[in-house]
């Protein structure tokens, strides 16, 4: 038998598991459910939290309330507009550009699992997401320095901030998801860390597919083909380009290159960590 007390309760209550039985003991009622009922565990887990988990949970919730917002009207627009635009692209061009991201992605994806610490355990989550925090403050600073920098020498090195940027945002997921507690050598969890760079950089109207791909992963993720060459690198790519196509263009402009690099390279960062973070915590607090 296990007994959980219920703290910041009006009314004195517990819970008791009699093996499959599970019973919540209140002042004045008393209930048992057979099996695994999920409503009823998800409202002990959540009297169970302490006061930082409260707070990620509802911080949680305000994302996910976010991710499934309809676009606006100019969200549609935009996509539109950048619809039209890679319409004009020739072809050969997008599957160029395609190549080349899913090899730079996929040197990266492979490359980093050699060079990212073992997966923390038995850590609070308090614990981890201060480490979590300071990682990415770190990644951040890292690339806007590096954005300034390159924004600073032309178009030459303003063209080379693309690739190292991307490293540097994919390095960070690889060190988060580690940080969670979760094994990046398992091809499935670098699936899940491509799902969350593309929840982050990708137009409101794509975000909600992309989102509801990425609940009850671990579930979902027992029916992925062992395969990356079934991922949608064409999508994933055009994704990406257009979110990020504004800053980058105009940090190839002479004099505002380096203060619009670094600017940009910060908030893109910033975006991510946030993305990332809320994308295992739904895991993790499910």
């Amino acid at each position: 038998m296990e007994v959980y007390a219920l703290p910041d309760d009006p009314m004195p209550s517990m819970a008791v598991r009699h093996g499959s039985c599970l019973q919540v003991m209140p002042a004045r009622s008393r209930f048992c459910v057979k099996g695994v009922l999920s409503v009823t565990l998800k409202y002990i887990k959540k009297r169970l939290m302490d006061s930082y988990e409260k707070q990620v949970y509802a911080e949680l919730l305000k994302w996910q309330q976010d991710m499934q917002r309809r676009p606006s009207l100019l969200n549609k627009l935009s996509k539109r507009l950048q619809t039209k635009i890679n319409s004009w692209i020739p072809e050969k061009v997008h599957r160029a550009i395609t190549a080349t991201i899913k090899q730079m992605i996929r040197a990266v994806l492979f490359g980093a699992t050699h060079t990212t610490a073992t997966p923390a355990i038995g850590k609070t989550l308090a614990l981890k997401e201060a480490g979590i925090h300071e990682r990415i403050k770190n990644y951040r600073n890292t690339a806007a320095i590096e954005g300034g920098l390159t924004g600073a020498g032309g178009i030459l090195l303003g063209l080379a901030d693309f690739p190292i940027l991307l490293g540097i945002k994919l390095k960070l997921l690889f060190d988060i998801a580690t940080l969670y507690g979760y094994d990046v050598k398992n091809y499935k969890e670098r699936v899940y860390i491509l799902h969350i760079f593309e929840l982050a950089f990708s137009s409101h109207q794509h975000r909600k597919e992309v989102y509801l791909k990425m609940t009850d992963w671990d579930e979902k993720s027992k029916q992925l083909p062992n395969d990356m060459e079934k991922f949608d690198w064409r999508n994933f790519q055009q994704e990406y380009r257009d979110y990020i196509d504004l800053a980058k263009m105009a940090q190839l402009i002479p004099v505002i290159g380096a203060p619009v690099g670094a600017v940009a390279n910060y908030q893109l960062i910033k975006k991510l960590g946030v993305t990332a973070m809320n994308a295992y915590r739904m895991r993790i607090m499910k």
